[in-house]
């Protein structure tokens, strides 16, 4: 399988669907992927781009949640008007990844593409190439409805904090 087009193993479904502007989005993107599979949360990955293909965009977000999906990521660079017209056709949560991209402004135009959106029309926006916290906000939404997600976030977030404690106390003891 195209790694473009990579899904999960199959289980209860696909929850996730991680969406990108363009291929050379997914270097960025694939963080996000990889955060899902650590969780063990089924997601579907593809290209879908607001400005060359639009008819296949909106397809994506009209059928999204008839398809089963809980959540969409949607990565973007440049103009990046990709998370939010997702977000206009569906009523799913969507979670904007502004990509820094050969063209962008230093990711400035990314950023504020997706950050500025009128109300009514929400996109949580992570920062810049941030598709790791994008994932993880992805389980943290499953995870109001999933006991077991939860407690592994809880897991992962116990983890993190002992990492800080760790380097504190290395630290320390090193003055």
């Amino acid at each position: 399988m195209n790694k473009i087009e990579e899904k999960a193993p199959l289980g209860v479904g696909v929850l996730v669907g991680i969406i990108m502007g363009s291929k050379s989005d997914l270097p960025v993107m694939q963080d996000a992927a990889d955060i899902c599979k650590e969780f063990g949360v089924e997601f579907e990955m593809t290209v879908v781009s607001a400005h060359r293909t639009p008819e296949r965009m909106f397809t994506y977000a009209k059928d999204a949640a008839s398809k089963g999906l809980k959540v969409i990521i949607a990565g973007a660079g440049g103009a990046a008007h990709l998370p939010g017209m997702v977000a206009s056709i569906t009523t799913l949560p969507v979670i904007g990844v502004p990509v820094k991209s050969s063209n962008s402004i230093d990711g400035w135009d990314s950023i504020l593409s997706i950050l500025q959106m009128p109300n009514g029309i929400p996109v949580a926006t992570v920062a810049l190439n941030a598709a790791k916290n994008a994932g993880l906000l992805a389980v943290q939404i499953l995870a109001t409805a999933d006991d077991s997600l939860a407690q592994k976030m809880q897991v992962y977030k116990d983890d993190l904090r002992k990492k800080v404690e760790e380097s504190a106390e290395e630290m320390s003891s090193q003055l």
